[in-house]
C-alpha cells in the first residue's frame, strides 16, 4: 500500500472547498496570467489557490506525466525493467509532428527503457512516448486505453487521452484539477521524482546515434534551459513543461521552503515580449514563481496544538481514586496558515472513540493509549489531525471491579435464567428430601410399633401361666365318710415377688434374682425357702380342690 493512497479523493474535496470558500485570511489573490491554475500541497491535497480548475483545457506535453507514471508502475510491478533493451519500431515513429519535440530517436534504434523515460520527461520526446507505450502494452492504442483507465481510477472527471505525448487532438483534453491529481500520484514514486528533478542526462551512443546529452526544459530548475536563466527558482523541483499553439505554455512544478511544500499547475499561458526588449516573458514560469512567493510570503508553518496540551476529558469507570482521564495529542500539530490567522479561530473536531461507539471507558488505562482523534479546520479547510492519547495512567480499583463484575454477571439474562433453573431444581430437591424423611420417619415409627408389639407379645408369652385345674371327676355319689379333723396348719409364709423371675426360672425353682425387699441369704437357704413356699402353695391348692369336691358331693 503506497503512502497517500487517498490523496486523489482528498485533493478533489479540497479543490471543491477552494472554489466555494473565501481566500485564506482574506488575502488578495495572486496576480497571474494563466487561463487555469491550481496551487496545492501535493502530500495533503490542501488547495491554497485555484483558478478555473475544472475548465477543459489542452495539456500539451503535460500528458507525458501520465505516460511516465504508467511506465514506472509497470517497473514496480516487475513487468518491465529500467535496463530492458528496447527497439524503436516503425509504428512508434508514426503520427508525430514534424516540428514536435524529439530526442532524435529513429526506427531500429536500441535504447534502454530508462533512457526512454528520461527522453520523454527532460526534452519532451514525442517518439520516446510511443516506444514506451509499445514496450509496456504492446501497442500505442492499448497504452492509451490504460491511460484513460488510470485517470478514472485517480478520480479525474474532465480528462480524456487520445495519444501518449499530448500532440493536438480534439479528443485529447484535461483540467488543471485533474492534472493536479495525476501529478500528486506520480510524485509518490521515487523513480518518477528522480527523473523529473534531473537537469541533464547523457545517453550513451547507440546502434544508430552518437552520445546525446538531454537538458531539462524546465527553466525553474535548469538555468541553461532554452528559456534562459531568469526563471531559475532555488526552491523549485521538477516537474514538466508543455507547449502547443492550442494549449499555450503550460507548466507543472513543485517548490519547498521553510517546511511548506507546494505544487503549481498553470495552463494556457503566453510568451509576452518584455518591456525592456530583453526577450519574451514566458508566463508559465513567472506565474508559477508568483504563486509560490504568494504563499511563502503570506503563510507560515505554525504549531496549532502542542503535544502537552490537554484538549479533552473522558469519564473512566472503576478507576482507583479517579473517574476521568485527560487526553492530549500524540504529537504536536503544525499547519501552514496565513501569518495573521487567529489560532483561536481554528476549529477542533474531537472524536472520543468510547463516546462515539456508545461504550464506557473502563480502567485500567495506560498513559499513551489512543482514545480518540482530533481534526483541525479553518474556514472548512482541513489543516491537520492527530490521535488523542491518555495523558496519565488510571489504575483499576479492584473492589469496584469485583462489584461491577458481580453486577454485570447477575444482570445477564443467561445468568438469571440459570439461577431460576437452579432454584427450581433446589426446590424440587428439598421437596423430595422432605417427602423422603417424612416417609422414613413414618416407616421407623411403624417399625418401632411393630417391634414393641413383638416385645409385648414375647413378654406376655414369658409370663408364668396359672396351674391347670385337675380334670373333674365323674359325678358319682361318694361314700359317706366322717370327716377327719383338720390338722392345725402352720402360718403360711408370705409369697415371694415372682415378677423378678421368668417362667423357666420359676418352674425349675432356680433363683435368678432376689428383689431388694427379700432378705439376703445363701443359696441353700433360698432353695429351702422357695421349696417350702411352693409346697405350702401346692397343699393349699389341693385343700381347696378337696373342699370343692365335698361341696359338690353334698349337693
Amino acid at each position: 500500500m503506497r503512502k497517500f493512497k487517498l490523496l486523489p479523493s482528498v485533493l478533489i474535496v479540497c479543490l471543491l472547498a477552494a472554489c466555494l470558500a473565501p481566500a485564506a485570511a482574506a488575502l488578495d489573490d495572486p496576480a497571474i496570467n494563466a487561463r487555469a491554475a491550481v496551487l496545492a500541497d501535493p502530500e495533503t491535497g490542501r488547495v491554497y489557490y485555484s483558478l478555473n480548475a475544472d475548465e477543459r483545457a489542452y495539456p500539451a506535453s503535460l500528458t507525458k506525466i501520465m505516460t511516465v507514471l504508467l511506465a514506472v508502475e509497470a517497473i514496480e510491478r516487475g513487468e518491465v525493467s529500467e535496463d530492458d533493451q528496447v527497439t524503436a519500431t516503425e509504428t512508434s515513429m508514426q503520427n508525430l509532428a514534424e516540428d514536435g519535440s524529439t530526442a532524435g530517436i529513429v526506427a531500429g534504434e536500441v535504447l534502454t527503457f530508462s533512457d526512454l523515460l528520461y527522453g520523454a520527461m527532460l526534452v519532451s520526446a514525442n517518439e520516446a512516448c510511443n516506444v514506451i507505450a509499445e514496450h509496456v502494452s504492446g501497442s500505442v492504442e492499448a497504452f492509451v486505453e490504460l491511460m484513460n483507465e488510470r485517470a478514472a481510477e485517480l478520480g479525474c472527471t474532465g480528462t480524456h487521452f487520445a495519444n501518449t505525448n499530448g500532440l493536438p487532438d480534439e479528443n485529447h483534453y484535461t483540467t488543471a484539477a485533474d492534472l493536479a491529481l495525476i501529478t500528486s500520484e506520480a510524485l509518490q514514486h521515487s523513480l518518477f521524482t528522480t527523473i523529473c528533478n534531473t537537469v541533464t542526462r547523457t545517453i550513451p551512443a547507440t546502434n544508430m546515434n552518437d552520445e546525446r546529452v538531454l537538458s531539462n526544459t524546465n527553466a525553474l530548475i535548469n538555468p541553461s534551459s532554452p528559456f534562459g536563466d531568469s526563471y531559475y527558482y532555488e526552491y523549485a523541483h521538477g516537474v514538466k513543461t508543455g507547449y502547443t499553439d492550442a494549449a499555450g505554455y503550460c507548466l507543472i512544478s513543485t517548490a519547498e521552503k521553510d517546511g511548506i511544500r507546494l505544487m503549481a499547475v498553470v495552463l494556457g499561458c503566453e510568451a509576452v515580449p518584455r518591456a525592456d526588449g530583453s526577450g519574451n516573458d514566458y508566463q508559465s514560469f513567472s506565474d508559477s514563481i508568483t504563486l509560490y512567493n504568494w504563499v511563502f510570503n503570506n503563510f507560515s508553518s505554525q504549531e496549532i496544538v502542542s503535544s502537552a496540551e490537554l484538549v479533552a476529558e473522558v469519564p473512566v469507570e472503576l478507576g482507583q481514586g479517579v473517574d476521568r482521564v485527560s487526553l492530549r495529542p500524540s504529537s504536536a500539530v503544525t499547519a501552514v496558515v496565513a501569518n495573521d490567522t487567529d489560532l483561536a479561530s481554528i476549529e477542533r473536531d474531537i472524536v472520543v472513540y468510547s463516546e462515539r461507539d456508545g461504550e464506557t471507558l473502563v480502567a485500567p488505562v495506560s498513559a499513551g493509549t489512543v482514545l480518540g482523534e482530533m481534526t483541525l479546520t479553518l474556514n472548512g479547510e482541513v489543516l491537520g489531525s492527530s490521535e488523542l492519547v491518555a495523558s496519565t495512567s488510571v489504575e483499576l480499583a479492584r473492589s469496584e471491579y469485583m462489584k461491577g463484575r458481580l453486577s454485570e454477571t447477575f444482570s445477564s439474562p443467561a445468568v438469571i435464567i440459570a439461577i431460576i433453573v437452579l432454584a427450581a431444581l433446589a426446590a424440587v430437591y428439598i421437596l423430595l428430601v422432605v417427602r423422603y424423611r417424612s416417609r422414613h420417619k413414618r416407616h421407623l415409627r411403624d417399625v418401632r410399633l411393630a417391634e414393641a408389639e413383638i416385645r409385648a407379645a414375647k413378654q406376655q408369652e414369658q409370663q408364668p401361666q396359672p396351674a391347670a385345674k385337675p380334670p373333674e371327676r365323674p359325678a358319682s355319689k361318694p361314700a359317706e365318710r366322717t370327716p377327719a379333723p383338720r390338722a392345725q396348719r402352720c402360718k403360711k409364709p408370705s409369697a415371694p415377688d415372682v415378677g423378678y423371675f421368668t417362667e423357666e426360672e420359676v418352674q425349675s425353682r432356680e433363683t435368678v434374682k432376689i428383689a431388694s425387699n427379700i432378705p439376703s441369704a445363701d443359696n441353700k437357704s433360698r432353695r429351702d425357702y422357695f421349696e417350702e413356699f411352693f409346697r405350702s402353695q401346692y397343699e393349699e391348692e389341693k385343700g381347696q380342690d378337696a373342699g370343692e369336691e365335698k361341696k359338690a358331693e353334698k349337693k
